[in-house]
């Protein structure tokens, strides 16, 4: 499950190869307010913002092994906002001197026909969830506390259910290829959230 949108950075004289730096973790809901609470203190001085998402996860299934994933992200709550298509490669864990998972990261932001496109390329929609929780910002790094609610009847989003008595919280930075230290300034920040939450670089594959 992912975070919401990454931010955009303007692109000019070609295309920047863009990559996300991530850790994870989760808290429980009775530790929520704490761990706000503790975020208001260390991240920028502004209230954080509040988001009510709906995602689709889309399949392209083709000759090779694993299919094509794009997702695709709505605001509930925020009328008027534009659609954003999101891709994510194949995350590199080998190297152990990074304190972060890196993976490439294109996010763009489309008209709110992308569903009816990505159909019409040939996708299916595999699963979707609805997304609701906070944005905290500490000058390039975003932190994301949310819950992932299951959509009970296909396409409806008010029928939806909690997934689990937790939340969500991933710590990110999206910054071109190349820029590795910015892990270093994510393992800092990490651990001054200890022990209200434990951020770690995990691999995706070991949770299939």
């Amino acid at each position: 499950m992912e975070a919401p949108p990454v931010s955009m950075m303007p692109v000019t004289g070609g295309t920047i190869n863009m990559m996300e730096h991530l850790l994870q973790g989760s808290v429980l809901d009775q530790s929520l307010e704490s761990l706000l609470h503790r975020l208001r203190g260390l991240c920028d001085n502004m209230e954080p913002e509040t988001f009510v998402d709906h995602e689709m996860v889309f399949l392209l299934k083709g000759q090779q092994a694993s299919p094509f994933v794009l997702r695709t992200r709505r605001s509930m709550d925020k009328p008027g906002a534009p659609w954003h298509l999101r891709y994510l490669g194949q995350p590199e864990m080998g190297d152990k001197n990074r304190h972060a998972l890196v993976r490439n990261c294109v996010d763009i932001a489309t008209s709110d026909n992308l569903t009816d496109f990505l159909v019409e390329m040939g996708f299916r929609m595999d699963h979707e969830f609805v997304a609701k929780g906070h944005v905290f910002r500490k000058g390039i790094m975003k932190i994301v506390v949310y819950k992932i609610f299951r959509i009970l009847l296909p396409g409806n989003t008010d029928n939806i259910e909690p997934l689990s008595l937790s939340y969500l919280v991933e710590l990110s930075i999206v910054a071109p290829a190349g820029q590795d230290m910015v892990s270093d300034d994510m393992r800092s920040f990490a651990e001054q959230l200890k022990p209200l939450v434990h951020l770690e670089k995990i691999d995706p594959k070991r949770l299939m």
